[in-house]
């Protein structure tokens, strides 16, 4: 990581609005898990401020919220606000602050789709499709059960969406404030997660597709099983790398703003080849389960709310591994599917 670099090496306490920019102002707020907190930016729109991202579905991300409004923004107002992808820490408190501001709601259409189908149909997870999908791969039943029934909890910190929304779709311009900003589209981490770019002060807000320290999660889930998300996110990396200068400030969806977007982007890229590459060598002794293969790629130990995350993520390697010729895939007499080494790699031609 020497080519990159963290102009703003303090993050700002919960709840607090550092200005990074001119007319750009960074607010963190928290998340009950692991990575503890998701970032949220408030871009200057004309005699208000627009915001990007919400923050998850609790009572004390809305307390913090009320705050922010009752304090530092006490006076002026919200404008519209702008949700990057489906996933809760995102999404979830959209609903509420739309409501609670009177703002529209601009988004993709995936990602207002898939929270609606994901994390607003609360039975869905405990389908038989889910349940079979873990079992299938190799976990106990008693895994399964806990996966079907609390593994995926964090989905439904989703307050109601809004009724209605404004699309935002890869190449619109979108003019908020004095800035003119391209919308871009990422892939892999979620379906049609929205990027904005400004050329003019080479601003980049990539949500959670570029992170500086960590890797995003890149899964696959029950109701796409066959998918290849990781060949979507590598694509998206290089397409990032390939059309955007790497001088721009980076404002990610967690951790640190950073510079070095080039130098980012292809350590994503390699980093889920070396994975690849331990899946690789772990089935030359023999068929594996996407189950027996998660201690492989991720040797820590997990609670369930990590395993989840970390099973659907090897999945993703296994299936780019498939899609690129390296595994073979065979299903026992008793349903469940190993992966063994097939001896080969297919030539492509973008991945």
């Amino acid at each position: 990581m020497t080519n990159i670099q963290f102009p703003y090496p303090e993050p700002p306490a919960f709840g607090k609005l550092l200005d990074i920019a001119p007319g750009i102002m960074w607010m963190r707020l928290p998340l009950p898990f692991r990575l503890d907190h998701v970032n949220i930016y408030l871009i200057e729109d004309g005699d208000g401020w627009c915001v990007l991202d919400a923050g998850i579905w609790d009572q004390r991300t809305i307390d913090l919220w009320e705050a922010v409004l009752a304090g530092p923004l006490a006076g002026s107002r919200l404008t519209r606000l702008i949700v990057t992808h489906h996933h809760p820490d995102h999404i979830g408190l959209a609903g509420w602050l739309c409501r609670r501001a009177e703002i529209p709601l601009l988004t993709s259409q995936t990602a207002y789709l898939a929270c609606a189908n994901l994390s607003l149909a609360p039975g869905s997870p405990q389908d038989r499709q889910f349940h079979d999908f873990y079992i299938n791969h190799g976990t106990t039943r008693e895994v399964a059960d806990q996966m079907g029934t609390h593994g995926l909890d964090y989905l439904r910190m989703v307050s109601p969406l809004p009724n209605t929304f404004l699309r935002l779709l890869s190449r619109d311009m979108i003019t908020i404030g004095a800035r003119r900003f391209r919308i871009l589209t990422g892939d892999g981490h979620a379906p049609e997660q929205v990027m904005l770019y400004c050329d003019e002060d080479q601003l980049f807000f990539p949500a959670d597709q570029v992170i500086a320290k960590i890797s995003p999660n890149v899964s696959v889930w029950p109701n796409e099983p066959d998918g290849d998300p990781l060949g979507h996110f590598v694509r998206t990396a290089r397409r990032i790398r390939d059309n955007l200068p790497d001088d721009v400030l980076v404002l990610p969806g967690h951790q640190l703003p950073f510079t070095g977007l080039h130098a980012r982007c292809s350590e994503l890229v390699e980093h889920h080849d070396r994975r690849c590459d331990l899946i690789g060598e772990a089935v030359r002794a023999g068929p594996m389960t996407v189950n027996d293969l998660v201690p492989v790629v991720f040797p820590r130990e997990l609670d369930l709310h990590q395993f989840g995350f970390a099973f659907s993520e090897t999945l993703a390697h296994v299936n780019r591994m498939l899609r690129r010729g390296e595994l073979t895939r065979t299903a026992g007499p008793d349903g469940i599917v190993r992966y063994a080494a097939s001896g080969r790699r297919k030539a492509e031609d973008d991945i």
